[in-house]
C-alpha cells in the first residue's frame, strides 16, 4: 500500500462495484449500526481487533482534528490507521493503513470480499467502507487507530466501537438538520452519543447550549469529560502556543494547518491522547502540531490553477461548507488585513448557503457563484446568488471566476463551500493532490 498514482483500470472497477453496492440499498444516508453489525460478525468481528482507538465527532474540525492526531502519532515513530471521510479525488483517500494510503488493489480485493461476504443483504455504501476499514486495520499492525464520524454519533456506523481510548468532540454547530435534529441541543445529543463509560471524552470551545449535553452525557455514562478552559487550555504564545493541563504545560509551534480556528483541533488531539495514556512523549506531541497536514483545510493552491492569477496573488482553498465553517471562515478571512480577498463559492444542495455565506460577505472584495461539470449535488449558480442578496456574481465555475476578479491590486482568492467542489478544485490544480 502506497500513496501511488492510481491505477486508472483498478479506479474503473471499484467504481462499478461502489455502484453495484449503491442498488442493495439506494438510500445513501439511513443512520444505524444493526446492518454494519451484523456484517463485521460475518467478517469474524474485525472492529474487536484494533489497536487503541481515538474516536473523532464533531459539526467542524473533526478532519483537522484527525490530522493532527496523525501527525502526533506519526512524530513519535508510531503506524497509524487513519479512517476519515468524505474523500475529495478518489475512495483511497478514506483509509491510511499503518501510515500509507489504501492501495488500489487492496480496496479492490476488499469490497470484493465484503460483497461475497455479505451475500446481496441490505447494506449502506458508509457501512461498506467502514467495514473496509475496520476490516483492513484488523489485518495490519499498527499502534494508534482514528476514527472519524461520518455522520452524527450516535448511529454512525463507526460508532460499533465499543471501547476507544479516548473520544473527541470538535465544535458542534447546525448542519445535517434533517438527520441530526434542528436545534445545537439536538445535534450535540447526536455527537455525545459517541461517549462511552470509562472512556475519557474531549471537547473544545463549544456553545453553551452544546456543551450542557455533552456534560449531561458524560454524567449519564459515568465518564470525565475534559473540556477547554477546564481540565485543558490552548492560546498563543510569542511565535507558537500555549497548552495546559493537568500534566503541565507544552509550549507548541504555530499549527501546520493554517487558521486560528485549528487551535482548537490542535488542543483537542493533544489532550485526547494525553487523556487516553497513549504514551506519546510531550517533544513529538509539539512536533505533530507543526507536522500536521490536510488537503483542502486552508490550503494553499501552488498548481495550474493558481498559474490563472497574477504574479504575487495567493490562491487558497477551504472545505467549509456549514453555519459554523462560514463563521471560522470569516474571522480567518478578517484577519488578512494586507490584501483583499476575492471570495469563490460553490455549495451542495442541502447546505444552507445563506447562513454560510451571511458572515463572509462583509469581508469579501468580490463574490463569486460557482458550480463544476463533475461536482456532486452542486447548488446551481443562481441559488448561490439568492442566497447571498444578490452579492455574488456568477462564475460560473472556478476557472470563470478566477478570470474575473478585479485585478486593480495585489489580492488573495479563497475557494470555499464544499468539499465536493474542493475535491473539483484540486483535480484542477493537479499539482497539489491530497496527501
Amino acid at each position: 500500500m502506497s500513496d501511488n498514482p492510481p491505477n486508472k483500470r483498478l479506479q474503473g472497477r471499484i467504481s462499478a462495484l461502489v455502484e453495484r453496492l449503491h442498488t442493495l440499498y439506494p438510500r445513501m444516508i439511513d443512520l444505524g449500526t444493526g446492518r454494519l453489525l451484523r456484517l463485521l460478525a460475518d467478517l469474524g468481528n474485525p472492529h474487536m481487533a484494533l489497536p487503541p482507538v481515538v474516536h473523532v465527532a464533531g459539526t467542524n474540525g473533526k478532519g483537522s482534528t484527525c490530522a493532527f492526531l496523525r501527525a502526533m502519532g506519526e512524530a513519535a515513530g508510531k503506524t497509524v490507521h487513519v479512517y476519515t471521510s468524505p474523500h475529495l479525488v478518489r475512495f483511497n483517500e478514506r483509509i491510511r493503513i499503518a501510515g500509507e494510503l489504501v492501495s488500489d488493489a487492496a480496496l479492490e480485493a476488499v469490497f470484493e470480499e465484503i460483497e461475497r461476504t455479505n451475500r446481496g443483504q441490505e447494506i449502506t455504501v458508509f457501512e461498506v467502507l467502514t467495514a473496509a476499514a475496520l476490516l483492513l486495520f484488523s489485518r495490519h499492525p499498527a499502534d494508534l487507530c482514528v476514527l472519524e464520524v461520518g455522520l452524527g454519533g450516535r448511529f454512525d456506523a463507526t460508532n460499533v466501537i465499543t471501547h476507544p481510548a479516548a473520544s473527541a468532540i470538535a465544535s458542534i454547530s447546525m448542519d445535517h438538520k434533517d438527520f441530526l435534529g434542528t436545534t445545537i441541543a439536538k445535534i450535540a445529543g447526536e455527537k455525545a452519543g459517541i461517549i462511552k463509560p470509562g472512556v475519557p471524552a474531549v471537547t473544545g470551545w463549544q456553545v453553551p447550549e452544546a456543551m450542557a449535553v455533552l456534560r449531561e452525557e458524560a454524567a449519564s455514562v459515568g465518564t470525565a469529560l475534559f473540556a477547554r478552559d477546564e481540565a485543558w487550555s490552548i492560546e498563543p504564545s510569542g511565535d507558537g502556543l500555549r497548552y495546559q493541563d493537568s500534566q503541565g504545560t507544552l509550549l507548541l509551534p504555530m499549527p501546520g494547518l493554517a487558521g486560528s480556528f485549528q487551535y482548537d483541533n490542535a488542543g483537542i488531539a493533544l489532550a485526547a491522547l494525553r487523556a487516553g495514556g497513549l504514551g506519546i512523549a510531550d517533544t513529538d506531541l509539539a512536533r505533530g502540531v507543526g507536522a500536521a497536514r490536510w488537503p483542502a483545510r486552508m490550503q494553499r493552491l501552488t498548481g495550474r490553477l493558481a498559474a490563472r492569477l497574477p504574479e504575487g496573488w495567493e490562491l487558497w482553498l477551504d472545505g467549509g461548507h456549514n453555519p459554523g465553517g462560514g463563521e471560522a471562515l470569516a474571522a480567518h478571512v478578517a484577519s488578512w488585513t494586507d490584501r483583499p480577498t476575492h471570495v469563490v463559492v460553490g455549495m451542495k444542495r442541502s447546505k444552507d448557503a445563506a447562513e454560510f455565506l451571511r458572515p463572509i460577505l462583509p469581508h469579501a472584495a468580490s463574490l463569486w457563484a460557482v458550480a463544476e461539470p463533475e461536482q456532486h449535488l452542486a447548488l446551481a449558480v443562481e441559488d448561490i446568488i439568492a442566497a447571498s442578496g444578490g452579492a455574488a456574481r456568477p462564475g460560473p465555475d472556478i476557472a470563470g471566476a478566477l478570470a474575473q476578479v478585479p485585478r486593480d491590486t495585489v489580492a488573495r482568492v479563497l475557494i470555499c463551500g464544499s468539499l465536493y467542489l474542493a475535491g473539483e478544485a484540486l483535480k484542477l490544480d493537479s499539482d497539489t493532490p491530497p496527501v
